[in-house]
């Protein structure tokens, strides 16, 4: 995946890098032979449900909805299939654990900025 080039606000609180999944390639491959995101997280938009069969760690899960809030926080463990979400616009994700030290949470307020191309001089 590429370098990410966006960064993850919980309620006006840059917390992380963040990947942005925008493809559908991207999409279906998500967290797939990764053995963590080591603090960061990924961002799939247009998505209503996750799954992590063949995943190696366990994730915390946010769906988002058009709004930028989140409705729904879950932690998965491998091998799972989540439950559709109706309202999501989004979903994050990020090591199992990490919502938590981030203050995420249902009814908070996220946003994805660009913080522009990694290879500016």
């Amino acid at each position: 995946m590429d370098v990410p080039t966006h960064r993850l606000l919980v309620n006006n609180v840059d917390v992380a890098l963040i990947e942005v999944a925008a493809g559908r390639a991207q999409q279906r491959k998500g967290l797939l032979g990764r053995d963590g995101l080591h603090g960061g997280a990924m961002w799939f938009p247009k998505v209503k449900s996750v799954h992590t069969v063949r995943m190696r760690f366990p994730i915390d899960v946010a769906f988002v909805d058009s709004t930028g809030t989140v409705c729904k926080v879950t932690m998965m463990k491998p091998g799972r299939v989540g439950a559709w979400v109706r309202r999501s616009k989004a979903v994050l994700e990020a090591e199992a654990g990490m919502f938590a030290s981030w203050n995420l949470k249902v009814g908070a307020a996220v946003a994805i900025v660009s913080v522009g191309s990694p290879h500016a001089g």
